[in-house]
């Protein structure tokens, strides 16, 4: 009989857009039946606050895909006008609606209902005086032995 196989994340980022990966990729392991542990360190323990308000920014972003070719002929400084990363991620939540990609509530959800392990590393807690309350329930904290805990034995490890 094999062991089941496992997959461990780390995820850093805080954006719209790198929010997307580590749900969407731990949701879809754990449906194939690998054992899926989430580590969420720096910015991305935004994706387990409470109220998810994540945004997307097109300025260092240049592989996002601009509406109406703007990538070509809109000048890069003037994605940092006022309000640009508001209508940019109201145009991405519209696109993502419009091509029935799920809400990252439902994803994060839809983990949790799937014993995806998320935790929260206890030093960024910490270090950005956030607290239990201010993040959804169902996850644990510990730090980097707590990851390579897991990590140690995974078939797959992602830095995302």
């Amino acid at each position: 009989m094999s062991e089941t196989k496992k997959l461990a994340i780390i995820a850093t980022k805080g954006t719209l857009d790198w929010a997307y990966p580590p749900f969407i990729l731990s949701s879809t392991a754990a449906a194939l039946g690998y054992d899926t542990e989430i580590f969420f360190t720096f910015y991305g323990l935004q994706l387990l606050k409470k109220r998810l308000s994540l945004k997307v920014s097109p300025l260092g972003n240049p592989g996002m895909p601009m509406p109406m070719g703007m990538d070509v002929w809109f000048p890069n400084l003037a994605l940092a006008l006022p309000g640009m990363e508001a209508m940019m991620t109201t145009m991405m939540k519209k696109k993502m609606a419009s091509k029935g990609v799920a809400s990252l509530e439902d994803l994060r959800e839809l983990c949790l209902e799937a014993d995806v392990k998320f935790v929260a590393c206890q030093m960024t807690v910490d270090l950005f005086d956030m607290s239990p309350s201010d993040f959804i329930d169902g996850i644990e904290y510990g730090g980097a032995a707590t990851f390579f805990e897991f990590a140690g034995d995974s078939d797959i490890c992602l830095f995302i």
